[in-house]
This record gives structure tokens, C-alpha cells and sequence, in this order.
């Protein structure tokens, strides 16, 4: 049986206290419910009545700042008529800070409440008060000491490429044998955040706000008390070298280097998601540019050449109905609507002429499997230019090295650091680069099959999300489309890679064998010895006799 001695004061009334800092306590055994059980069996055997119990969990004792015991001391102040015992399972408990432990014990004290613990007496002599005090500065000197050697673990676990602090978003910690907790994709949410930082980079999305609506479209994504994703959120990924697969920590004087978890995008994605973000700024898209009018922007009006813009009108039914219109002033066409039914479907019109027939696209599909092949088989010269650029990069910062010993200037020593720091980082992509490479090379057709699917036909992309419907205005034409309200689209001027196609249909119309030429003489094959394989086709001339 517990014996906690002789109620010695009087006192009948009692309240609790409690606190633990972290999940790791309530684990082990040391949470809030087993100090309240621990403190009102205290109580049972001094007699005490307990009217109120107060708790903190996961917060830390070097602050005052807690609700519990803000509201331990307001039902104090509110009780003073009434002298109560504080009871609190140990001192480490009601605070780990010296300063702190005495401004609550001056604040109980003031409400006339009496301190009490079943692990320790506080006497109200000079040698009871010195004993308690050494109590709550060992309490202080414990807490400082843990986070010492926690920071310590952690920036260990940071050199050694391991990310020691909660999980990003897109990203979750698990557990790999002999290495502790690693971080792994958390999807679906990595996939949409891979999707996000490498549209930014290849310019699918031009701004940060374009990155921030894609993500807040999505589900899965977590949102705000609004139901949003802020320009903050998204700028704050695409500056997350964490999702390169890389770790940097510049307050813990630890440089950028590999991490033991596996990127969502390659480190020079993300570099070039850095020279975008320092780069010009772009002006943001309009926020009311949606599905609902996908043209909106790219198309110009044909009398003043001023983007057209769009709206929905309501008809005297009370029913909505859409529009494109010009509100440029001085222009004749000002105000005066063009249904969006209209306009769309001669666009549609457009992007059905820019099919390629099946014998051409698949001309130039072969061009691309030739290149393909052609890129594998120089790959290993470019694997050994990589290998001699790295080692030269090393050379220069062994040189650099030399340098700062013999530099005396702070400032050519700083100069020097920073180059160091620049060749170091560009050696690092050259070694993504390198080990990239060493990688199975995916098929052909796999890696085209979304290139092939937007050149065998626009408009099936077109009919997609309005993401794909974006990404065919940029890559289809070169630039805006201009409409006439009375005659449509006028010309419009393709993308290199359609002109490209053009060409090819150019040529093959050439090749035709036709016989309104005078004089006209039919090709004889012949006369042709057998060619060498090209991709260039041949000129009609050629085979005149």
C-alpha cells in the first residue's frame, strides 16, 4: 500500500493538473489519464475532495501559454473564497523552464491555492523553496538537454540524406529495413503534384496560379477553410527541392545532396522550375477563364485584332446562353455577340483539316522511331561526355579548394564558396542525368504514344479535359486565330511541327503521277536502281525520261 503521509494544511479541496509534450509519453505509459489516476489516488488517501481536473497534451512545459492551466488559474481566481490543493504529478509536469515554474508558482500562490505532488514535499522554508527550485532547473536542464540531442540525431539523419520532420504533402514516411523511416509517394496526391511541378517547368502552366487552380481541381488535394488551394501552397511545392529527390537545409549548414527517397520529379526539372520562378514574371491568367469558354484569349477579333472575350447572356426566358464578343473601343464589331456554338465548331472544322492521312503519319512516325534508334545507339558517346564533364567539374572545385587556403580576403573566400556551391549542385544533375540513362530505356511507343495520339488527330485531344484543350491551342498554332463575324476563321498559322506536316503533304501531292503535263511521259521503274533508305522523298523530276 501507497503511503503519502498526513494531511498536515487541513485542506479538503483539490484540483489537477496534467500535461505531457508529445504521443511518445502517452505510448509509454506516462499520459494525461495515467497522472489524473495517479494524482486522485494521492488524494483518496489525504482526504481531499477533487472538484476539477485540467489537462494539456502535446504541449510543451517551457511556456505558460496553455490552456489548461489558464483555465486551472481563472477557476482558481473565480473560487478564492475556497482554499484548494493544485495537485500535479511531478514538477516537470506543471513546467520545464525555470522562469516559468516560478511565475505559476507565484500565480497559484496569489489565489491562495497550496502546490502539491506524491513524488516530492514543497516546503514553504528557504530550504524547501531551494529544493524546489533545483527540482524545476533539473526539469529545465533534462528538456534542453533532449532537444540537443535530438537536433543532433536529426541533422545526422540530414547528412545522411534522410528528411528527420514530418512528411510533406505527396509524400508519407515508412519504415525500410536498416534505414529507419524513409519517405515514399503518397498518392494519389504524388502524382498530382509530379503532374503540377512538370507542367510549370515544360510551360504547360504559366504561372503559379495556374498551378494552384490544376491542384485545387483535383479531389484529393487538400484545401483550405475556403475549399482552396492558395498561390502560397503551390509556390511553396515548386520550391521543395525535397520533391527532386534531394535534401538541403542551409540553417544546418547542410548542402544540397541526394536523399534516400526517391523524387517525384528529376533535379533538373526542378532547376528549371527555379529559373522560371526567378525568371520574368508572366501576367497571370484570368480567373474566370474556364471550361465553359476554352477560346477565350486565343481567338482575335477580325476587324481590330484585339482578343476576343466572352460571357453569358440571359434571354428574356430567363435562359443562359453563351457568347464571344469584342469590347475593343472604336472597333466595328463592338458588342455585337457571336454564339460560342458557332465559333467552336469551325474550329473543330480547323483541327479536322489538320489530320494527317494514315500513310503520312505513319511516314512520319517512322521518322521518329529512326531518330529514336539513332539516339540510342550515340547514347554511350553521350554517357562518356557526361563522365569526362563530371570529373572536370571535381577538377575545378579541387582547384577551388586550393585557393580558399591560400586566400586571405574574406571576400575572395566567400567568392570562392559560392562557385564551389554552383559546380557542386550542376555536378548533381549531371549524375541524375548519368544514372537516368543507366536505367531500362522504356519503348518506343510508350514514350510517343501521347506525341503520336496529338499528331494522328487535335481534335480527339481537343475533346478532352480543358487542360488538353489548352495545351492543343499552344502547340496546333503559332498564333492567335482571327474570326469575322460575317466570313469566320481566317488562315491560320500552324505550329512548326504541323507546317512540318504541311511540307510533307506538299510533297506527296508531287508525287502524284498525273498526266495533264504536256509533253507527259510515264515513269518507268525500271530505269531506277534500287535507293538508299532516306527519309527526304524524292522529287517527281527525277524520274522524267
Amino acid at each position: 500500500m501507497l503511503d503519502f503521509g498526513q494531511n498536515h494544511h487541513g485542506l479538503t479541496d483539490a484540483v489537477i493538473y496534467a500535461r505531457v509534450s508529445s504521443q511518445a509519453q502517452v505510448k509509454a505509459g506516462q499520459g494525461v489519464e495515467s497522472q489524473i489516476t495517479y494524482c486522485k489516488q494521492y488524494a483518496g488517501y489525504k482526504g481531499y475532495t477533487v472538484h476539477r481536473t485540467f489537462k494539456d497534451s502535446g504541449i510543451t512545459g517551457s511556456k505558460a501559454d496553455r490552456n489548461g492551466i489558464k483555465e486551472m488559474l481563472a477557476f482558481l481566481k473565480n473560487n478564492k473564497n475556497k482554499r484548494f490543493v493544485c495537485l500535479v504529478d511531478d514538477v516537470s509536469r506543471l513546467a520545464r523552464d525555470i522562469r516559468v515554474h516560478l511565475d505559476l508558482r507565484d500565480a497559484i500562490d496569489s489565489c491562495y491555492a497550496v502546490l502539491e505532488s506524491p513524488a516530492m514535499t514543497f516546503g514553504v522554508d528557504a530550504d524547501g523553496r531551494y529544493f524546489e527550485n533545483m527540482q524545476a532547473l533539473s526539469a529545465m536542464h533534462h528538456r534542453e538537454k533532449n532537444a540537443e540531442q535530438t537536433k543532433k540525431r536529426m541533422q545526422a539523419r540530414a547528412i545522411n540524406g534522410y528528411w528527420p520532420f514530418p512528411a510533406v504533402i505527396g509524400l508519407k514516411h515508412e519504415r525500410k529495413s536498416g534505414h529507419g523511416k524513409v519517405m515514399v509517394p503518397d498518392e494519389p496526391l504524388a502524382s498530382i503534384i509530379k503532374e503540377g511541378m512538370e507542367g510549370f517547368a515544360n510551360g504547360r502552366f504559366q504561372t503559379q496560379s495556374e498551378v494552384a487552380r490544376f491542384f485545387e481541381s483535383h479531389v484529393e488535394f487538400p484545401k483550405n477553410r475556403h475549399g482552396k488551394v492558395t498561390v502560397e501552397a503551390a509556390n511553396r511545392i515548386l520550391t521543395r527541392v525535397l520533391y527532386a529527390g534531394y535534401i538541403e537545409m542551409p540553417k544546418w549548414n547542410i548542402d544540397l545532396r541526394k536523399g534516400q527517397h526517391e523524387g517525384l520529379v528529376s533535379l533538373k526539372t526542378f532547376e528549371k522550375i527555379q529559373e522560371r520562378l526567378n525568371g520574368k514574371a508572366k501576367v497571370p491568367v484570368r480567373n474566370d477563364i474556364d471550361a465553359d469558354f476554352p477560346l477565350r484569349g486565343f481567338v482575335a477579333c477580325g476587324d481590330c485584332g484585339h482578343p476576343l472575350t466572352s460571357s453569358w447572356s440571359k434571354s428574356k426566358t430567363g435562359k443562359k446562353h453563351p457568347y464571344y464578343m469584342c469590347f475593343k473601343k472604336g472597333c466595328t464589331s463592338k458588342g455585337k455577340s457571336i454564339r460560342r456554338a458557332d465559333m467552336e465548331e469551325q474550329f473543330e472544322d480547323i483541327l479536322k483539316t489538320m489530320t494527317p492521312s494514315h500513310k503520312l503519319f505513319t511516314l512520319v512516325k517512322d521518322m521518329f522511331k529512326r531518330a529514336w534508334d539513332i539516339q540510342g545507339e550515340n547514347e554511350a558517346a553521350w554517357r562518356h561526355a557526361i563522365k569526362q564533364e563530371i570529373i572536370a567539374k571535381e577538377k575545378k572545385v579541387e582547384s577551388l579548394l586550393d585557393r580558399i587556403v591560400d586566400a586571405e580576403s574574406s571576400n575572395v573566400i566567400t567568392a570562392y564558396e559560392k562557385r564551389i556551391t554552383k559546380l557542386e549542385r550542376e555536378k548533381l544533375v549531371l549524375e541524375e542525368n548519368l544514372s537516368k540513362t543507366a536505367k531500362n530505356k522504356k519503348p518506343f511507343q510508350e514514350v510517343f504514344e501521347l506525341t503520336m495520339k496529338f499528331l494522328e488527330s487535335p481534335l480527339t485531344l481537343w475533346n478532352g479535359h480543358i487542360e488538353h484543350k489548352r495545351t492543343v491551342l499552344k502547340l496546333t498554332f503559332r498564333e492567335r486565330l482571327e474570326y469575322d463575324r460575317n466570313s469566320g476563321f481566317r488562315t491560320p498559322i500552324p505550329s512548326s511541327v504541323f507546317n512540318m506536316l504541311g511540307d510533307f503533304c506538299a510533297s506527296k501531292t508531287q508525287m502524284a503521277d498525273r498526266q495533264g503535263f504536256e509533253p507527259w511521259m510515264g515513269l518507268h521503274p525500271c530505269r531506277f536502281s534500287r535507293p538508299v533508305h532516306s527519309t527526304t522523298l524524292p522529287s517527281v523530276q527525277t524520274g522524267i525520261v
